[in-house]
């Protein structure tokens, strides 16, 4: 009964001691430890608080008062506790706070690890079903030598694409685009991932439907035909009539979509922190901010209230502009949620299949769809911030007069206006050949850093316009590619907002060439931004544009009278002073900071040099045991500081990158 009660008391009485510690310690730094830390500390200091007790107790202890009791259990909890703070001062030089994570953190790293692991054994096993194996060895591997062969390999990637999910039908539906990069049989291939992904059986799609509607779907529709009239990588859409009658669309989101996006998109995250941070090109094309770019828009397809925001959004966007012969379908807000879309039906053929369509028109009709397109983006770019990012031919309704209706807005991409007036100045710049004004636009547009040869700039960029902008050429991957080493060559980054134009562009450029293969889009661009700079000098959007000007100048004028009065009184009274914000900039500061650390640890290094010797050459004082005396075991522990402190310095000081 004894022993119970004494294990009982003993356990809160140790649990007590280590919170006790840990707070003492932890005051005593006075920088912020983690928990974790802070009680690994403690329970050190309490472990070696009578070993040392008893080191410093005299071999009798009966001859020990109670006053020097107190004072040798005093000396030895300060001793522990110095110890700990020591101790966590290693494990902070060998593992900074932050490098490890906490107990919560790491339950939940381990899980996401368990399922990315899951995830590269499902992706290796669907390559592998689909005869993918021998391109996942890490060497060259031979391409198909004839065009049977290659349809084969293309089937074999765009049913692997396919059902490696939406990530990898995102990817496909990419490529599919890019027929200057693939060979015709993968690109009419993967066009097939643009509306044609695996559909989702209709007892699943209604079950999302009977969850978003909350109520059944006999309740909504008159009638819904089961088969979907389209089926893509994030939803599929099926026909129905309301109950008045009313042709509608119905978009369904993939039930499970969302849990295997963010198993992907965690993937892909990873994937941008990894090339970032060990790459120079990674870190120049800021591929962080890119991989984000594309969860967040990624994360907002999953959100269907968005596209039908950005629905409504577009339409009156397109409204606002020339009639350019392109629409977007209207949404039914009452009856759409996060999972569900119900828009109006808009007649027309998705483009990548409306060849049959496209071959009964002649090709200057060809011509004028493919103009009216790119108008329609240049106005979205340019006058609204507010373009469609993602124009593939599967995006695209080809009505049977020639009008196109814009579909899948899920992801749009929005600029502010100074962005807007940087690209319209980059374009007028290109078509006019001036690379000083192309490249005042650009440093303008990109993320640049403290130091850029701008002379050396507008040299390249002067060669890269009179190479791809020159009358009849094609703004193809090849000038993209240019483009973009350009800027990593020059240490340019490219912000978000703006990778989303050069994406809608180069998408935009694959279904113009679709609609009309001849299509010269530089010069289309350049008689647009033409027209544009026409429309500006007009008297009336002169006067517009001043009254604009006047009105932002007009509150400055006003006060700047009372401002230099005010400089002129206090330059006559004395009373002149400017205030000067010293290391306001990052890089200052931590110029300055590391200076001090390393002539810190110079200084501590030194003086524990000269203390360990000085102690080392000391006779006498306190022994810990037989053979063991206090003075020369801390001079030897400082000597190993003073080492330890010193080398550190020279290698900050002799280091070159």
């Amino acid at each position: 009964m004894e022993r119970a009660l004494s294990i009982l008391l003993f356990v809160p009485i140790v649990v007590v001691t280590v919170l006790a510690f840990a707070a003492v310690i932890r005051r005593l730094l006075g920088v912020r430890v983690g928990l974790v830390r802070a009680l690994l500390a403690a329970v050190l200091a309490m472990l070696v608080t009578a070993p040392i007790l008893s080191a410093f107790a005299p071999p009798d202890p009966a001859t020990v008062s109670g006053g020097e009791a107190f004072l040798l259990a005093a000396a030895s909890l300060v001793i522990a506790a110095l110890l700990a703070m020591a101790a966590l001062v290693v494990l902070e030089v060998l593992l900074p706070t932050g490098s490890l994570p906490g107990p919560v953190e790491a339950v939940r790293g381990a899980r996401r690890r368990i399922e990315r692991t899951r995830r590269y054994s499902t992706i290796v096993r669907i390559a592998l079903r689909h005869g993918l194996g021998r391109f996942l060895r890490g060497r060259p591997q031979p391409g198909p030598t004839s065009a049977a062969a290659r349809r084969r390999l293309a089937r074999s990637l765009r049913s692997a694409l396919d059902d490696g999910g939406v990530t990898f039908v995102k990817i496909g539906q990419l490529l599919s685009t890019r027929r200057d990069l693939l060979p015709a049989e993968f690109a009419d291939e993967l066009t097939a991932l643009q509306d044609k992904a695996t559909p989702v059986p209709w007892p699943e799609i209604e079950a999302v439907l009977a969850a978003e509607l909350g109520r059944g779907v006999g309740e909504v529709f008159r009638d819904i035909d089961r088969e979907p009239l389209a089926a893509a990588s994030v939803a599929q859409v099926h026909t129905a009539r309301l109950l008045d009658g009313t042709e509608v669309v119905v978009k369904v989101q993939r039930p499970g979509i969302a849990r295997i996006v963010e198993r992907d998109l965690d993937i892909l995250l990873r994937l941008g922190d990894m090339l970032e941070e060990r790459t120079s090109w990674g870190k120049a094309f800021g591929v962080r901010g890119l991989a984000n770019g594309f969860a967040v828009a990624l994360r907002e397809e999953l959100d269907f209230t968005i596209e039908r925001d950005n629905l409504q959004a577009m339409a009156a966007a397109l409204a606002g502009s020339p009639e350019r012969g392109v629409r977007v379908p209207t949404a039914y807000p009452q009856l759409s949620s996060e999972r569900v879309l119900v828009m109006d039906r808009r007649p027309g053929t998705p483009l990548g299949t409306a060849a049959p369509a496209l071959a009964r028109l002649d090709a200057g009709r060809r011509a004028e769809i493919a103009a009216g397109l790119l108008d329609s983006m240049l106005d979205q770019i340019l006058t609204h911030g507010l373009f469609h990012v993602d124009l593939h031919p599967g995006n695209l309704l080809l009505d049977t007069d020639g009008s196109l209706s814009m579909l899948d807005l899920g992801s749009v991409g929005r600029i502010d206006a100074v962005t807007r007036a940087a690209i319209g100045r980059l374009l007028m710049a290109v078509g006019r050949g001036d690379s000083v004004t192309v490249t005042d636009a650009l440093l303008q547009l990109l993320d640049r850093p403290g130091d850029v040869d701008e002379r050396e700039l507008q040299r390249v960029v002067g060669a890269l316009i009179v190479r791809y902008a020159a009358p009849g050429s094609t703004v193809g991957v090849t000038a993209v590619t240019a483009l973009l080493n350009t800027f990593a060559a020059h240490g340019l980054g490219v912000p978000p907002s703006v990778a989303a134009v050069f994406r809608a562009v180069t998408t935009l450029e694959g279904t113009l060439a679709l609609v009309h293969p001849a299509f010269d889009l530089v010069g289309q661009a350049r008689a647009s931004a033409g027209r544009r700079i026409a429309d500006t000098l007009t008297p009336d959007n002169l006067r517009d544009a001043l009254e604009q000007e006047l009105s932002t100048l007009l509150p400055m004028l006003r006060g700047l009278p009372r401002r230099l009065d005010r400089i002129g009184d206090a330059v006559e009274n004395g009373r002149l002073r400017f205030n000067v914000r010293l290391f306001a900039d990052d890089q200052d500061r931590r110029l300055v900071t590391g200076l001090l650390h390393q002539a810190l640890l110079t200084v501590i290094g030194a003086t524990a040099g000269v203390m360990a010797v000085l102690l080392l050459g000391t006779d006498g004082g306190p022994r810990l045991s037989t053979g063991v005396a206090l003075f020369p075991l801390l001079g030897y522990g400082l000597l190993v500081v003073s080492a330890v402190l010193v080398l550190r310095v020279l290698v900050t000081v002799f280091r070159h990158t």
